[in-house]
């Protein structure tokens, strides 16, 4: 996607400062790699960012790239098409673009959902809430949480995101706190919680440390499933059977 790197529309020296007071080895990552920055120029809406989105989506950023291009292509004066024209393309123009059905589908829903205003315009995006952003914006088919934090993160600049599903981060916490395996998503958010009220910042360097040791980050895996107490079961059955009997 077309990035353009921007300070945070929040202060950042002090979420730094707050971040690193509560969490040494976050501080120690802080100073060994480069300075937060995020993309948020305020130009996009959130209807041009999701449609963006749903092009990249499980295809390499170049393919992805080219697509999305193809699919601007259709709309007036070479931007993206508006909900009102992506609305009235047809199916196989989109498909031509190198579209999946799928991803069809869902610029379709999505131009729908911004012209009913379940999908909101820019500022009245910046007046509500992340949660309430949240659930607008995964009402969109093919819009998933992980998408919508990338919005809140990479776009509107909110300060306190924590995408506890990310792979990325979930490395970058295992390389920082010396941990053999990636957390569970409710271990990430338990511990993420001493990095409030600026998870963002936090969850932006964790990327930096997978990219700092990505050799490393490589051989962090998933934790092997637990095996059942076989006495246990055993004993359980056991109990089951005796009760039909009596």
């Amino acid at each position: 996607m077309t990035t353009e790197r921007r300070m945070p529309p929040f202060d950042l020296r002090l979420a730094m400062e707050s971040l690193a007071a509560r969490d040494l080895r976050l501080a120690r990552l802080m100073q060994s790699t480069e300075e937060f920055r995020t993309e948020t120029d305020g130009t996009e809406s959130p209807y041009e960012a999701l449609l963006e989105a749903v092009a990249y989506q499980s295809i390499s950023g170049k393919a992805a790239e080219t697509i999305f291009k193809r699919v601007k292509a259709l709309g007036a004066g070479g931007s993206a098409p508006s909900p009102e024209e992506m609305l009235k393309l047809p199916t196989r123009a989109l498909r031509k673009a190198g579209l999946s059905g799928a991803k069809v589908l869902a610029m379709k829903d999505l131009a729908r959902k911004t012209l009913s205003g379940v999908v909101p315009s820019r500022a009245a995006a910046e007046a509500l809430s992340d949660e309430e952003l949240v659930e607008r914006l995964i009402s969109v088919r093919g819009v998933g949480a992980w998408t919508v934090e990338m919005f809140l993160i990479f776009r509107l600049g909110r300060p306190d995101v924590l995408p506890i599903h990310d792979l990325g981060v979930q490395k970058g916490y295992a390389l920082t706190y010396g941990k053999r395996f990636i957390p569970r998503p409710k271990e990430l958010a338990a511990f993420g919680e001493r990095w409030r009220p600026y998870r963002t910042v936090a969850s932006w360097y964790m990327w930096r440390a997978v990219q700092q040791d990505s050799s490393k980050a490589r051989k962090i895996g998933r934790a092997p499933a637990k095996k059942k107490n076989k006495r246990k079961k055993a004993g359980r059955r056991q109990r089951a059977a005796s009760r039909v009997r009596r």
